[in-house]
C-alpha cells in the first residue's frame, strides 16, 4: 500500500501558490499551489488518521505584457517562495452511495518575496485549507477510481495592509470542487485531477477576483519501493475579476490580468521506506501569459503580469494511527 500516493489523493494535501502580486488582486495570489496534485490518485488508504509534511521552493521571474508598462523592462523580476504543509487525512471506514468518505485539513506557512521593482516580502500563515467530505468510487476490478469533494479556505491566515493582502492570509473565502479520475493497476498511476477556485468577495477591498482552474497530471510507474515518471500542470484564470462602485481600488480591474494561463511539465520520483513514503517532484513552466483586453482597450496597454519558473515538491507521508484490523486493499495498489 502506498501511502503518500493515497493522501496525495486528498486535496487537502494545499499549500498556498506565491504568484506575483499582480496575478490576480493586487497583492493576493491563486489559493493553491499549482501542480499540488501531481502524484495524486482517487484512491483513498486503509481506515486510519494519516499525516504529511510537505515542503516546496518556487523561484521564478515574471513575465507577461506589464513587463514593458507595469515594470519599466524588467525582464528579471524574480519571485521566490518557500513554503511548509502540514496537514491530517482522516479515514473512519465510512461509506456512503457505495464510495468510500475521508476528510483533510491542512495548514500552510509561507514566506515569499517579489525582487525589483517591486520589492515587496511576506511571511505568515496562508489561509487553513478544509475538506469536509471526499468520496472515492472504485469501479470493479477495473482499475478506474473515480473521486469528488470540496474544499474551503477559511479567511484565518496572516492578513495585513490597506487591503487585506499585504501578507499571506487571504480575507474571503474560497471554494474549491475537485473531481480526480484514476487508473491504478499493475503498479501504474495514471491520473488527472481537476479542481478549480471559487472567490467570494475581499472584505477589505470588496475587490473580487476571477476563478482560477487547475489541472494537475500524473503518469507513474512502482517497481519494488521505487515510483517514478512524468508529471505536468495546467493553471488559468476563467473569469473576469470584479470591482464595484464600492471597491477600494480606483483603477478597478485595470492593473491585474482579466485571463493568464501557465503549463508545466517535470518528473516525479519516490521511494517506499515501509512505515512512510518519500516523493519529490520537480516542474518548469514552459509557457505563461497573461493579459487584460479590457484595459487594452482603455487605456492601449496591458499591465497583466504572471510569474514563469520551477517548481520542486517533496512530501513525507505516514500512518498515525489505525484500527489493530484494518482491512487492506486487495487490488487498488500494486507493487
Amino acid at each position: 500500500m502506498k501511502v503518500s500516493r493515497a493522501l496525495l489523493a486528498a486535496t487537502g494535501v494545499i499549500a498556498v501558490s506565491s504568484s506575483s502580486a499582480f496575478a490576480i488582486e493586487a497583492g493576493g495570489n491563486p489559493q493553491t499551489k499549482a501542480g499540488i496534485l501531481i502524484g495524486a490518485s482517487a484512491g483513498v488508504p486503509p481506515p486510519g488518521i494519516y499525516m504529511f509534511n510537505q515542503e516546496f521552493t518556487y523561484q521564478a521571474n515574471l513575465t507577461g505584457p506589464g513587463v514593458n508598462t507595469a515594470l519599466g523592462g524588467s525582464t528579471k523580476t524574480g519571485v521566490q517562495a518557500a513554503v511548509d504543509v502540514q496537514g491530517f487525512l482522516f479515514v473512519p471506514g465510512w461509506t456512503f452511495l457505495g464510495a468510500t468518505y475521508d476528510a483533510v485539513i491542512a495548514q500552510p506557512l509561507v514566506m515569499d518575496s517579489v525582487g525589483s521593482p517591486v520589492n515587496a516580502q511576506a511571511a505568515g500563515m496562508h489561509n487553513t485549507f478544509i475538506v469536509p467530505v471526499e468520496l472515492s468510487w472504485k469501479l470493479a476490478d477495473s482499475g478506474f477510481v473515480v473521486k469528488t469533494g470540496l474544499g474551503i479556505y477559511t479567511p484565518d491566515g496572516t492578513v495585513t495592509g490597506l487591503y487585506g493582502t499585504g501578507n499571506e492570509g487571504s480575507p474571503y473565502w474560497t471554494f474549491q470542487p475537485e473531481i480526480i479520475v484514476s487508473y491504478l493497476k499493475d503498479g501504474w498511476n495514471l491520473t488527472a485531477a481537476i479542481y478549480e477556485e471559487f472567490n467570494t468577495r475581499n472584505s477589505v477591498s470588496q475587490y473580487t477576483s476571477g476563478d482560477i482552474l487547475h489541472a494537475d497530471f500524473t503518469a507513474t510507474k512502482t517497481i519494488g519501493k521505487w515510483t517514478f515518471g512524468p508529471v505536468a500542470y495546467y493553471y488559468g484564470q476563467v473569469s473576469n475579476d470584479s470591482c464595484s462602485a464600492t471597491c477600494a481600488y480606483s483603477t478597478g480591474t485595470m492593473l491585474n490580468p482579466q485571463r493568464f494561463n501557465v503549463w508545466a511539465v517535470g518528473g516525479l520520483v519516490g521511494y517506499d521506506f515501509g512505515p512512510a513514503n518519500l516523493s519529490v517532484w520537480a516542474t518548469q513552466e514552459v509557457s505563461a501569459k497573461a493579459s487584460n483586453p479590457a484595459a487594452v482597450a482603455a487605456t492601449g496597454s496591458d499591465f497583466s503580469l504572471i510569474p514563469q519558473g520551477t517548481t520542486v515538491l517533496a512530501t513525507l507521508s505516514y500512518r498515525l494511527w489505525g484500527p489493530e484490523q484494518a482491512a487492506q486493499p486487495t487490488s487498488m495498489y500494486h507493487k
